[in-house]
């Protein structure tokens, strides 16, 4: 499920910080009236027109993060601008409605269907009889089948990323003619409406030398509303421009220039007029926000002359003090340069007015990861303490809430609100309580005030208890001076205990029940000392401390502030943390991958294919022929039998409701083992002209592109929306 985001079907990967990526993963439709699924908590915000009002013609200049190593999103380094390069240049059988849920794109695909079952599973596609490829040839069963044998996984020579699905595949042929496309399965598989988005041309796919290579930095054929003009690295950016061969509603735009800008210049090229749109963190946004207040006329810093008055004025001041002169210009000149950089945040703020902020949630979620390979957190009854104490919900609305979106706790490890999958399955693990928290602890041997073995130094080798890796450098649950927003006194037994949450994970370990705390550390019936219920929790002489690595760098303010409120939630059932920083660059490889860490926050794309998607995510973990563990991605290492059994079934349970059932039943019991915990959706802020239209904060659909452009000056607001440029202006640097 992406630090940087997933290509459509490549291997997933966590996101660690807020910025947004792009997917292109369709999800499966369906949903009645008594459907769990519910609705997604927000909607896209991409100021949406009709085709009529927008005009033809004129350059987006897109910020992204990266210019793409490859074009190829099914190899391994295929990034997120990889995956929206594709979503505008090659066929998407499937795109994204605003629910998350699959709707066939007709300019594509007229028809596609199961027809046979038994003794094979048979799908057969009908395609647009005007879909062509760039170069004039049709789009056909040979292009299906050069994609199919590539990654099938039978050919090593191939460099792929992954193969799921189409290693189920028997065959692939022509149909009754030269729009219809056979597809034969070994074994039914559920999420055959995975494949083949996004579609190659046979000229990509048909050797191993044009997969590895001929598609990394240039791609000759395509077949959507754009074609890659070219891959420029050494200005950092992908030039799109209409294809001309584009039989669907002609693109409004020109040309579409992704340009790789990194998060901390976003503001200065908005100002400048170098973007016209671009993904933005909480701080950027806030800039915007208040460059659409009305200004005041009284700034100290406006008028003419001011500079040479307040130097002028000081100067005198200095003099009549008997200050030293040299030091009165030294206090000048700081002064100046104090005015130079209000006067540039002044003229930036100015800029900013022709911009607006676009917001919703993306389709991933944030988690709290819990490693439970070794260390007191190997331990499921510590695992699900942790999880007691959690109020999600205030969680959500720290990170959320600020930013004017709904804060809603994610209740499923496998969809999001909306999709056709999801269900709040969270009551597996039970809601946030104290006082079962504690007694889960006491059970498992900690015990509350117990006695503590003096710390050595570091020369000695003995570290209270937790998982091995260099401590960090912050206090152990402190305050590092980060505001809480909504911080209050709340009671320690947040929502009480929960009667009906399941007292079994299905990993063999028993709930303590109600009450099974006291007495762990004293007859029971004593009295408990004074604040014992938060006394630091210890075990053979160590005490309880969790180490929580966190990545630094852009977007991950909002990630400090939630892991701060974790640790005070933690500190209140007697587990503390040791919070550490690392740079982001090293987190997941360093950290994550390699199992540093006790407790860490990254996040998982939602996929509408989680039978196939999700599985290499929450897997358990085997040995490998070398003795190591193979984890695949499941970084917490935490996995059951059970869990792998009902991903193995919904695979290949074809009715939809069947297959949902089983995906919510593996959900539960996720939650229920306790090693990773969905904690909110992740915010989508975008910066966009105001005059953009069809683009900004897309929420769970799939972008259309050749929807996107500038509106019409009629169909513009009565304000005439001061500082936009027209898109004339707009056709170039």
């Amino acid at each position: 499920m992406s630090p940087d985001g997933i290509g459509p079907r490549a291997a997933l990967r966590p996101v660690a910080f807020l910025t947004a990526g792009m997917l292109a993963v369709p999800a499966l439709a369906g949903c009645g009236s008594d459907d769990p699924s519910g609705k997604p908590p927000a909607g896209a915000d991409i100021a949406p027109a009709d085709r009529a009002k927008i005009t033809d013609g004129g350059t987006l200049r897109w910020a992204v993060d990266t210019v793409p190593a490859t074009l190829n999103t099914f190899q391994a380094d295929a990034d997120t601008t990889t995956s929206r390069i594709t979503q505008a240049v090659l066929p998407s059988l499937y795109r994204m409605d605003e629910r998350g849920r699959a709707v066939r794109n007709p300019d594509y695909l007229e028809s596609a269907e199961v027809v046979d079952t038994e003794p094979r599973q048979v799908v057969v596609y009908r395609l647009n009889q005007q879909a062509v490829w760039s170069d004039g040839r049709e789009i056909g069963a040979a292009d299906f089948a050069a994609q199919w044998r590539a990654l099938s996984g039978k050919d090593t020579a191939y460099w792929t990323a992954r193969n799921a699905g189409y290693d189920r595949i028997e065959k692939v042929e022509r149909g009754k003619n030269n729009l219809e496309v056979k597809v034969t399965f070994r074994r039914p598989y559920a999420d055959w409406k995975s494949l083949f988005t996004p579609l190659y041309p046979k000229e990509v796919m048909g050797t191993p030398d044009s997969f590895n290579d001929g598609a990394r930095k240039k791609l000759k054929v395509t077949a959507g509303p754009f074609t890659v003009q070219k891959v420029d690295t050494k200005k950092d950016e992908v030039t799109l421009t209409r294809n001309t061969r584009w039989w669907g509603d002609p693109a409004k735009l020109s040309t579409i220039v992704l340009r790789s800008v990194p998060h901390e210049k976003r503001i200065s090229a908005l100002s400048a007029g170098t973007l016209d749109l671009a993904e933005i963190d909480p701080s950027a946004a806030r800039r915007i926000t208040v460059a659409a207040l009305p200004q005041s006329k009284s700034s100290p810093l406006a008028g003419p002359g001011a500079d040479r008055t307040a130097a002028d004025a000081l100067h005198s001041w200095a003099v009549a003090k008997g200050s030293d002169e040299e030091a009165a210009d030294e206090e000048i000149s700081a002064r100046k340069k104090l005015r130079k950089k209000a006067a540039k945040y002044a003229r930036q703020q100015k800029a900013l007015t022709g911009f607006e902020v676009r917001k919703s949630l993306e389709p991933a979620y944030t988690q709290l990861a819990l490693n439970g390979a070794d260390g007191p957190l190997a331990d499921e009854r510590v695992r699900r303490a942790v999880a007691r104490a959690l109020d999600r919900r205030a969680l959500a609305e720290a990170a959320l809430k600020p930013l004017g979106l709904p804060a809603q706790p994610v209740g499923s490890h496998l969809a999001l609100a909306g999709q056709a999958a999801y269900a709040d399955n969270s009551g597996a693990v039970g809601k946030q309580d104290a006082k079962e928290a504690r007694a889960l602890l006491a059970d498992a041997g900690w015990v509350p005030g117990g006695p503590v073995k003096k710390e050595k130094k570091k020369d000695d080798g003995e570290e209270a208890a937790g998982a091995e890796g260099d401590s960090g450098s912050e206090s152990e649950g402190g305050d590092d001076g980060t505001y809480i927003v909504g911080e209050d006194n709340k009671s320690d037994a947040g929502d009480g205990s929960d009667d009906k949450a399941p007292r079994d994970s299905g990993t063999g370990t028993q709930h303590l029940k109600q009450g099974g705390a006291p007495g762990a550390y004293a007859p029971k019936g004593t009295a408990a000392p004074a604040k014992a219920e938060k006394a630091p929790v210890a075990k053979d002489g160590k005490a309880l401390t969790l180490r929580f690595v966190l990545p630094t760098g852009p977007g991950s303010d909002t990630l400090a502030t939630v892991a701060d409120r974790i640790a005070r939630m933690l500190e209140k059932i007697g587990i503390r943390t040791d919070i550490s920083k690392v740079d982001h660059e090293s987190y997941f490889k360093d950290h994550i991958a390699s199992g540093k860490y006790d407790l860490a926050l990254y996040s998982w794309p939602a996929t509408a294919f989680p039978a196939t998607d999700a599985r290499p995510i929450y897997s358990k973990p085997v040995p490998a022929a070398d003795g190591s563990l193979n984890v695949e991605q499941n970084w917490t290492r935490v996995g059951t039998d059970q869990v792998d059994q009902l991903f193995d079934q919904a695979i290949g349970t074809l009715g939809d409701s069947e297959r949902h059932a089983l995906i919510r039943k593996a959900d539960s019991r996720i939650w229920a083992a306790a090693a990773s915990i969905p904690l909110y959706q992740r915010p989508h802020l975008t910066a966009a002209r105001k005059n953009l239209a069809n683009a900004g904060a897309f929420g769970l659909r799939t972008p259309v592109y050749e929807d996107m452009g500038f509106l019409k000056k009629s169909a513009q607001g009565p304000s005439g929306s001061p500082g936009t440029r027209s898109p004339e202006t707009s056709a170039g640097d």
